[in-house]
């Protein structure tokens, strides 16, 4: 069953788009920050992981997601970025990639029936100790884990492929996927978790600050 209306952007220089159903970006500014913010400060064990977040949503709810990958190999910078999109996890439109990325978008159907199935970013340079992030709006169909796949490769050319089991050295990302989050639609829930991610946000800003002011690297890990 379709999930949302999709379109694609005509294929032009640069990043190449599906059309967001509403104005995206005055909508995604605040959101994309804070969700940068959570990526952030994710734990140290988690952090050696590519990871989709939230890693808990709500069936039927068109919300923001972000893949994260680490850069863990030294001399070597992530080149580009292969998401595998599994089936009934519905994309619906997406944040422009960093400066830098180029995104190309494989899908079935047409009109209303368009179905995002691999999204691939290249022509980007993330360094070691660095996240490669990119940001979308999705629609989880059924209440169930999904697993994506995700392809890594590095300028100088090894590959890392993220489709292991959660105790492999490369787990592939999940995300499970509740009908509700608590009360009668989980919107309570939803509220109180805005409000602890936004909090976070804010420092995550000061580590970024105190990072820069002591090491004087250009960068930091890209945001949409």
């Amino acid at each position: 069953m379709p999930l949302a209306r999709r379109h694609v952007w005509p294929t032009t220089r640069g990043p190449r788009n599906v059309k967001p159903r509403f104005p995206i970006a005055p909508r995604l500014a605040p959101a994309a920050a804070i969700v940068g913010a959570v990526a952030l400060l994710a734990p140290a064990a988690a952090s050696a992981h590519a990871r989709v977040s939230p890693a808990v949503s709500v069936k039927g709810e068109l919300q923001l997601y972000s893949l994260a990958v680490p850069t863990e190999k030294e001399n070597a910078t992530t080149s580009k970025i292969v998401m595998t999109v599994p089936s009934g996890f519905g994309i619906d439109s997406f944040v422009p990639p960093p400066p830098g990325w180029t995104q190309q978008v494989r899908q079935t159907g047409s009109g209303e029936d368009v179905v995002v199935t691999q999204v691939t970013w290249t022509g980007g340079k993330t360094p070691t100790g660095q996240d490669s992030l990119f940001q979308f709006l999705a629609q989880p169909a059924s209440a169930k884990t999904y697993t994506f796949l995700v392809q890594q490769t590095y300028s100088d050319g090894s590959i890392v492929n993220w489709s292991g089991s959660e105790s492999s050295d490369a787990p592939a990302p999940t995300i499970a996927v509740k009908d509700s989050l608590g009360g009668s639609s989980g919107t309570s829930a939803l509220t109180v978790v805005a409000l602890i991610v936004a909090v976070l946000a804010l420092v995550a800003a000061g580590i970024a600050l105190v990072g820069r002011g002591r090491g004087g690297s250009d960068g930091g890990r890209p945001l949409a």
